[in-house]
């Protein structure tokens, strides 16, 4: 009789234990892969600007930070540059992937960019110091703006850099930009001073969603040359060779996360945890990822999750 009650004792016991171990898993998210706590009490948004990279970006910042005890999401839904960075100051996002050459510029509105990847991260971080954003240590990824011809365009007309577009025919310099490249002064108003595309009519610059202009300058009928950005994966894909920018017009923007110095004295952690993923994500590396939704039509989550996981970082 009494080692009846004895085992069923233990039973219950083993499914108590059972159910206080799923109700642990359940409340601690990704923290349940023991990769460690540090970041407990951590939440919010993971901001996002709108084009797949972000998208990435910020879904692989969430899940880790959640890897690591936080409880955080990707928020992908503001449109516009200054937008999400005005979303960081508000404390809507607590933090975000920023690229130095923006931040330069546009926020920090300086018109000439720092020559050197190093010498521009460090002239960021320091201007943006001031306005209480830190910066984390960056990635080897430069995201910079571009231009872009079909392969076979390019050797018919034979140009391979940015400095060739002067020498031809007004006819075949023909452009497909967006609306906020066209107005930037490290858009279009500065490259036509610096390569000496002033004779370029309107007419021959077609405004486009970014999106739509790597397929629209892939068929080469509206335009020879589209703005493309250096990491996109559509660029290998849709079979488009980036014409060398000889000037070296175009500032770096290389990617790093950026978030409010008081946050980072909060919880210092981010910074160790975020230097976990910020080196393995090179130019190459960052254009795969990209060609897996902008190609593949994969959901930016689901990459996010599948790179973590292969990368042994959740």
């Amino acid at each position: 009789m009494n080692l009846k009650r004895t085992t069923g004792l233990l039973a219950i016991l083993a499914v108590g234990a059972l159910a206080l171990t799923a109700c642990s898993g359940g409340s601690t998210g990704a923290s349940s892969s023991g990769k460690g706590d540090e970041l407990a009490g951590l939440s919010g948004d993971v901001g996002a600007k709108d084009f797949s990279e972000q998208y990435i970006l910020a879904n692989i910042t969430s899940q880790l930070f959640n890897a690591h005890g936080a409880n955080t999401k990707a928020n992908t839904s503001v449109v516009g540059s200054a937008n999400v960075r005005a979303a960081l100051v508000s404390d809507q996002f607590l933090g975000y992937w920023e690229y130095t050459g923006t931040s330069w510029i546009t926020y920090n509105n300086n018109t000439t960019p720092v020559q050197g990847e190093q010498a521009q991260f460090d002239a960021t971080k320091k201007a943006d110091a001031a306005n209480g954003i830190a910066w984390l240590d960056p990635a080897p990824l430069n995201n910079t703006y571009a231009f872009a011809i079909l392969s076979d365009k390019a050797k018919a007309l034979g140009v391979t850099k940015l400095s060739d577009i002067a020498k031809l025919p007004v006819a075949d310099q023909t452009f497909c930009i967006e609306s906020e490249f066209s107005t930037r002064d490290d858009g279009w108003p500065g490259v036509k001073k610096a390569y000496g595309l002033d004779a370029v009519p309107d007419s021959n610059v077609a405004l486009l969603d970014t999106g739509v202009i790597y397929t629209t300058t892939a068929k080469g009928d509206t335009c020879n040359f589209g703005e493309v950005f250096q990491t996109d994966g559509r660029i290998p894909a849709l079979g488009l060779t980036v014409m060398q920018d000889d000037k070296s017009f175009f500032p770096v923007y290389q990617g790093a996360f950026t978030l409010k110095q008081s946050t980072l004295d909060k919880y210092p952690g981010i910074a160790d945890v975020m230097a976990l993923v910020s080196s393995k994500l090179t130019t190459e590396e960052m254009q795969k990822l990209n060609a897996k939704a902008d190609v593949d039509g994969d959901d930016p989550a689901d990459i996010a999750k599948d790179w973590l996981t292969e990368q042994g970082l959740i």
